[in-house]
């Protein structure tokens, strides 16, 4: 009986150590995870995922059941985390499009939070394409759903007044910090088509 109940502390420890061991890290930032959020979670999800933290509804759709739409996350002490926006605002079981991250606890594998440099960027990752608009500087990641923007008050003056010049990654110094950080997902079904 003795060793019965030996074996069954050791399985029970084990259990608890694995478990603990495959948790899930609430601020991991990878191609197909935010946290707890990956690409096949429903917006309506949101309210068990985030149950001890504050959901803002940001689109004020009449007689909405449950939570569907744009949606800001705060933790309870108000420090704004996320803003979560579906592929469709109407449908409380769309899922992810994209998420802003607010939270410098948010970091990928290689260190990149809000609070990075462009030389964080420039030295953990290829630079796939950069797009400008009238006052910032969209910069996608090669091999990444991540994409950062970065207000072009940040570059040369050169760089910001003039229309046709096309950004590149040496115009933009190393210490620019960024105005977002996002990860943006397709709609599986929208790979499929891509496949096809």
């Amino acid at each position: 009986m003795r060793k019965i109940a030996m074996i069954a502390g050791v399985a029970l420890s084990a259990l608890v150590f694995v478990q603990c061991e495959t948790q899930q890290d609430p601020f991991e930032v990878s191609e197909d995870r935010v946290g707890l959020l990956t690409k096949e979670v429903q917006i309506k999800q949101l309210d068990s995922i985030f149950k001890m933290d504050s959901i803002v509804k940001m689109s004020s759709i009449e007689n909405a059941m449950g939570t569907q739409g744009e949606v800001e996350v705060y933790e309870k002490g108000g420090k704004k985390l996320l803003t979560v926006s579906p592929h469709d605002e109407t449908d409380p079981n769309s899922t992810i499009q994209s998420i802003q991250l607010f939270d410098e606890r948010y970091k990928t594998d290689k260190g990149l939070s809000v609070k990075s440099t462009f030389k964080d960027v420039k030295e953990n990752y290829t630079i796939k394409n950069m797009m400008t608009s009238i006052s910032t500087v969209l910069v996608f990641l090669e091999d990444s759903n991540l994409f950062i923007t970065i207000d072009k008050k940040q570059l040369s003056e050169n760089a910001r007044y003039d229309p046709s010049l096309k950004i590149e990654a040496s115009h933009i110094p190393d210490t620019a910090t960024f105005k977002y950080v996002m990860i943006g997902w397709d709609k599986e079904e929208d790979k499929a088509e891509d496949i096809e």
